[in-house]
């Protein structure tokens, strides 16, 4: 069973067919939590939602059903507590599965949640409770997390502190005692309407202390392109998205439009990253789609992947960062699977990617969802021609597509800065050639100008990675006395080469 058909046609046979053919059908009032899990364990109650496990072996599977009662239950917690419409939470829960059911519970409410990272220090999260006014946050149990919230919290004002499990943590609220001992849970009667505010995320600029943005209930929907389409998820399959539930990519591939099209997620709850450790649980749950930042491909590719049997794996994409062409070819060398490469942000969902249909050129970012109206501009607003580098712009002129952001909170100022000639401005740059296809150059004010020429670091990034001393690299401006800046590259090297004059002449 499938719910997407509901919302967007399927089928598409190609690019041209997706861009003609693409629509959304937006219902009245959306809600993913009723409208998407309620209903799946309505019709397909034993239908797999959630695939959990941890490198200690412990399993857990949740089916639809399960979902809607562990939902219900911590919703009516949290209705007890307090918790109601427009409320705002932050979740710290990282990969542990009370973030499904937790996150689902706050769309129940109409509460917005706020995910974020279990590696915020104690000014971080002060900062994070003032700037979203929190009234609640859900934490994993694991000391040095709660230590920093607890620090934090008389400096930032009251709030209600829930723990994962059972603890007796002074100054904490169990979930599990919580859950089990909350009321029967009954629907708010105020429904909620489109444009309210769901979903928040914290994102960080270049310049000035992270930015909130916010994501209204048709956030979900504006993901069925990312899912159905590009991640190519397959019913009753799992799919992985490796992310923490702290950042943004988590809801690009963990929950949303997976689940409207059919897929279970696989959640992998590791602390440290180990390559062979992913292989294994690849292998040993049979994942079928599979989608990951460049970084990990860049650790993947450095295994003897012959060791693993990932015939399971049907797709592969990859966002969050610019591909190397070199890390593309390795990979399908090795395993005969192409990464297809997709690119958005925390204000979007997927904005450009190399769609099933579209021929792979390693190194470009594809082509447009038709989602987004998509140009690259200059900085007087005209539109670039073939080859000239420009800002990937979205063009708002007839409102905001479903999964753009509806601005950053209490920020009126840096709202009105993004919005020029009437399209939102994402702050990366990019060319397109003559087939339509875009390639990244760098964020606007990473371009490196030395000796009067442009450079873009993701580029002199892909030739580095080609040598095999290269696991990553990062490039950056250093002050010239002569050329004003030159191009200074950061390297760590790979397993079985050490750092040496003859090694700095060859990469140079």
């Amino acid at each position: 069973m499938v719910l997407y058909t509901e919302y967007m046609p399927g089928g598409f046979t190609s690019y041209e067919d997706f861009k003609q053919n693409f629509r959304l059908n937006i219902p009245e009032s959306f809600n993913f939590a009723y409208d998407v899990v309620d209903k799946y364990a309505e019709k397909d109650p034993d239908k797999l939602a959630l695939a959990w496990c941890n490198p200690e072996g412990e399993e857990k599977y949740i089916t639809f059903k399960q979902m809607k009662e562990y939902s219900d239950k911590a919703a009516a917690f949290f209705q007890s507590l307090g918790i109601k419409k427009g409320d705002n939470v932050m979740l710290i829960l990282k990969r542990r599965y009370e973030f499904w059911f937790t996150i689902v519970a706050l769309h129940k409410l109409g509460a917005v949640a706020i995910p974020a990272t279990h590696q915020l220090m104690v000014k971080d999260i002060v900062y994070r409770i003032k700037a979203a006014s929190v009234k609640m946050i859900v934490s994993v149990n694991e000391h040095g997390i709660l230590r920093r919230i607890d620090e934090a919290v008389p400096e930032a004002g009251n709030v209600i502190r829930v723990i994962q499990g059972d603890s007796d943590r002074e100054g904490w609220l169990p979930l599990n005692r919580g859950m089990a001992e909350a009321p029967a849970f009954s629907r708010p009667a105020e429904r909620n309407k489109n444009t309210d505010i769901m979903l928040a995320y914290f994102t960080s600029g270049t310049t000035g202390m992270p930015k909130l943005v916010e994501q209204n209930y048709l956030y979900p929907l504006g993901h069925l392109p990312t899912a159905i389409v590009w991640h190519q998820v397959r019913e009753n399959k799992l799919h992985l998205t490796v992310s923490d539930t702290g950042w943004g990519k988590a809801v690009w591939g963990k929950i949303y439009a997976q689940w409207l099209g059919g897929a279970a997620i696989m959640a992998y709850d590791f602390d440290r990253f180990v390559p062979s450790d992913l292989l294994g649980i690849v292998e040993k749950y049979k994942v079928a789609t599979f989608c990951a930042p460049p970084t990990i491909y860049r650790y993947l590719v450095h295994e003897d992947l012959s060791a693993y049997d990932l015939s399971s794996i049907e797709y592969c994409t990859t966002a969050g960062e610019a591909l190397n062409p070199e890390v593309f070819n390795k990979w399908k060398r090795m395993t005969g699977l192409e990464i297809r490469e997709g690119f958005g942000q925390t204000e979007t969902t997927l904005v450009l990617a190399t769609f099933p249909w579209v021929d792979i050129h390693p190194g470009s970012m594809g082509v447009p969802s038709p989602l987004y109206k998509v140009a690259l501009l200059d900085e007087e607003g005209n539109e670039c021609e073939t080859g000239e580098v420009g800002e990937i712009c979205i063009d708002i002129r007839n409102g905001r597509p479903p999964g753009m952001f509806s601005g950053y909170r209490n920020d009126p100022e840096l709202n009105n800065k993004v919005v020029k000639f009437g399209h939102y401005h994402t702050g990366d740059t990019a060319w397109k050639d003559e087939n339509g296809y875009f390639w990244y150059v760098g964020r606007v004010d990473d371009i490196i100008k030395s000796s009067g020429y442009r450079i873009g670091p993701f580029e002199v990034e892909s030739v580095l990675m080609e040598h095999p001393a290269v696991l990553e690299c990062a490039i950056t401006g250093a002050p010239d006395p002569i050329r004003g800046t030159v191009v200074k590259a950061t390297i760590v090297l790979a397993k079985g080469y050490k750092p040496g004059d003859e090694l700095v002449h060859e990469l140079q």
